[in-house]
């Protein structure tokens, strides 16, 4: 059965935690398994969200563009 971890329970505490050991250098105390997958799920939301501004700015770019009825 899956022993419940700070983890699970608190993820804000988790986070300090894990945060407190990188500084002191605990490296020991680290919970690699679950830092490395919020990392990548970190870069998936920045990627996620770094599309969604571009899609924005592209459809802004594109309402500028003079409109060859007008012309």
């Amino acid at each position: 059965m899956h022993k419940a971890t700070l983890y699970d329970q608190d993820f804000l505490q988790w986070t300090q935690q894990q945060a407190d050991y990188l500084r002191k250098g605990y490296w020991a105390g680290l919970d690699v398994d679950h830092l490395v997958e919020e990392l990548e799920a970190l870069r998936r939301s920045e990627q996620q969200e770094l599309g969604s501004y571009l899609q924005v700015l592209w459809m802004h770019l594109l309402k500028c563009l003079p409109d060859k009825a007008d012309s």
